[in-house]
C-alpha cells in the first residue's frame, strides 16, 4: 500500500496518484509492444524462414504454390530460373557449382518419384519445357533458361562444347530487350534453312523435314506453312515472362496434348518441337542472326574474327561423333591428352 503526506482528500494526493497510475500504464504499454510480439522464437525463425523463401507454402524447386497456399499468400515469382530436362543419373552438380545465383527447377523425365517429372516421357526435352510453362505460368521467373542438364554436350556453343562458359557468358540484359533467344550461335545444323517442309522427303536420319509440314499445320492451325525453316539447333534457349505469357496458356495446354497424342515416335515429335519453339516465341521461320551479332549479344564475345555469316574462327567445330570421348575435355578424340586451359582442342 501506497502512503501520502497532506490527507485523503489532499489534491496533492489524488495528483501523485495520478501520475503514478499513467507511469504504470505505459510501462505495460512498452512491454507489449516491444517484447509480445517476439516471445514466441518458433513463429518469430518461421516468419523470418518466410521473408526468404517467399512464403511458408513455396515450393523451392519449381516456384509454384502449394496447395495450402491461401490467396493472400502467393509467392513472389523468382527473378531467373534454370529449367533442366534431365534423365536418371544425370549429373546436375556443375550447375550448382558454377551457378548458386539461378534458381534450378530439374526435371527428372524417366523417374516418376521424382520432386519434377513429366507425366509422359515423350517428345525429347519439350514434353519437360512446355510441362514448366504450363504449371508456372502464373508465377513465372522474369529471365528463365531452358536446357539439358549435362556439362558436356557435343552441342554446346563452345570450343570444348563446356556448358559452364555458354551460361556464364549469357547476356541476362539482352534477354529482357528481345523476349527470346537461341544458346546456340554457330549455323552448322539447322541455319540457315534445315526444313523445307512443302518439299522435303523421307531421309533415313532422324530428320523432320517430310513431317514438319502435318506437325506445323497442327501446332499453328490456320498459319500459313512456310516454305523454309532455320534456326540453330538443339533446343537451348532463353526466354523471359512476358514472351512466354504473350500467347496464352491455353497454347502451351494444346501443344502439349499435341506431343502426348501424336504417332510420331519420341525423336521425331521432339524434333518438330525442336524447330518450332522460335516461331513459338514470336520470331519468323527462319531466325537465323550472324554468328558475329549472336556471339556478340548473346554472350558478349565481340570483335571475333568471324569468316562466314554463320562461323566464328574458333568458337564452335561440329564433333566428329555426339558423344563426346570418355574423360573429355582432358582427353581427346584419339585419345591424346589435352589441357583445355591452353588453346583448342585438336581435331
Amino acid at each position: 500500500m501506497l502512503f501520502f503526506r497532506g490527507g485523503v482528500n489532499s489534491p496533492r494526493r489524488r495528483n501523485q496518484e495520478k501520475a503514478i497510475f499513467c507511469t504504470i500504464l505505459i510501462i505495460y504499454a512498452l512491454y507489449f509492444l516491444f517484447f509480445a510480439g517476439s516471445s514466441d522464437p518458433k513463429r518469430s525463425e518461421t516468419s523470418a524462414e518466410d521473408a526468404v523463401k517467399g512464403g511458408p507454402h513455396r515450393d523451392s524447386r519449381s516456384g509454384k504454390a502449394s496447395p495450402s497456399a491461401s490467396a493472400s499468400r502467393q509467392p513472389q515469382a523468382l527473378d531467373k530460373d534454370m529449367v533442366v530436362a534431365s534423365m536418371k543419373g544425370d549429373d546436375v552438380s556443375w550447375l550448382y557449382t558454377y551457378f548458386p545465383e539461378w534458381h534450378k527447377s530439374i526435371y527428372v523425365a524417366d523417374d516418376k518419384k521424382a520432386p519434377l517429372t513429366v507425366a509422359l516421357n515423350k517428345g525429347r526435352e519439350s514434353m519437360v519445357y512446355l510441362t514448366y510453362i504450363i504449371d508456372n505460368y502464373d508465377n513465372l521467373p522474369d529471365s528463365i533458361l531452358f536446357i539439358h542438364s549435362q556439362r558436356y554436350q557435343w552441342h554446346n556453343d563452345d570450343p570444348y562444347y563446356d556448358g559452364v562458359p555458354v551460361l556464364r557468358n549469357f547476356q541476362v540484359p539482352y534477354l529482357q530487350k528481345q523476349g527470346y533467344v537461341n544458346l546456340r550461335c554457330a549455323w552448322v545444323l539447322g541455319c540457315p534453312a534445315e526444313i523445307h517442309p512443302l518439299s522435303d522427303t523421307h531421309r533415313n536420319d532422324v530428320h523432320a523435314g517430310e513431317y514438319f509440314k502435318t506437325g506445323f499445320m497442327e501446332l499453328f492451325p490456320g498459319a500459313e506453312v512456310p516454305e523454309e525453316v532455320g534456326v540453330s539447333c538443339c533446343a537451348q534457349f532463353a526466354v523471359t515472362r512476358w514472351k512466354i505469357r504473350e500467347r496464352p496458356k491455353s497454347d502451351y495446354v494444346r501443344y502439349r496434348k499435341w506431343l502426348a497424342e501424336t504417332t510420331l515416335p519420341d525423336d521425331l515429335s521432339g524434333r518438330i518441337m525442336e524447330y518450332s519453339w522460335h516461331m513459338i516465341f514470336g520470331k519468323g521461320p527462319v531466325y537465323c542472326p550472324t554468328a558475329e551479332e549472336c556471339y556478340c549479344k548473346v554472350f558478349g564475345l565481340c570483335n571475333l574474327d568471324c569468316p562466314t555469316e554463320g562461323d566464328c574462327a574458333g568458337r564452335y567445330v561440329l564433333p566428329p561423333y555426339s558423344s563426346l570421348p570418355k574423360g573429355w575435355p582432358y582427353i581427346g578424340w584419339k585419345g591424346q591428352k589435352q589441357d583445355p586451359s591452353k588453346g583448342l582442342p585438336e581435331a
